[in-house]
């Protein structure tokens, strides 16, 4: 993680929250990452990616914080991101007691 906060774009914003949710259960699948990867270019998927990599769950979530302050969403953004989040918490057809437990901290900090 670096020292210095990222100031992220929405779409940046977007990617890694749900690069978040694909690692809920400690499982990235391909089919999380191509449904991810469709949701953005090639260029900032894989900006994102290296900075998620690097993160611990708890830095996520600070920087998923940080940034959202820096945004002004709209109900209807906010539910179409809501909406791609369980997008990717079902793509492997389950819905696990940690991605239940993340989707209930996300909501926290959405709304």
């Amino acid at each position: 993680m670096s020292d210095q906060q990222q100031h992220w774009t929405k779409t940046e914003l977007q990617i890694y929250i749900l690069m978040l949710c694909a690692n809920a259960d400690s499982n990235v699948t391909e089919e999380e990452l191509e449904l991810i990867k469709s949701k953005t270019d090639k260029k900032t998927f894989d900006k994102m990616y290296e900075e998620f990599k690097g993160d611990t769950e708890e830095e996520s979530l600070e920087k998923i914080q940080d940034n959202l302050v820096m945004h002004e969403y709209s109900h209807k953004e906010l539910t179409q991101l809501r909406k791609e989040m369980f997008e990717v918490f079902f793509s492997d057809k389950k819905f696990s007691m940690m991605e239940n437990t993340l989707d209930k901290i996300l909501d926290n900090i959405l709304y």
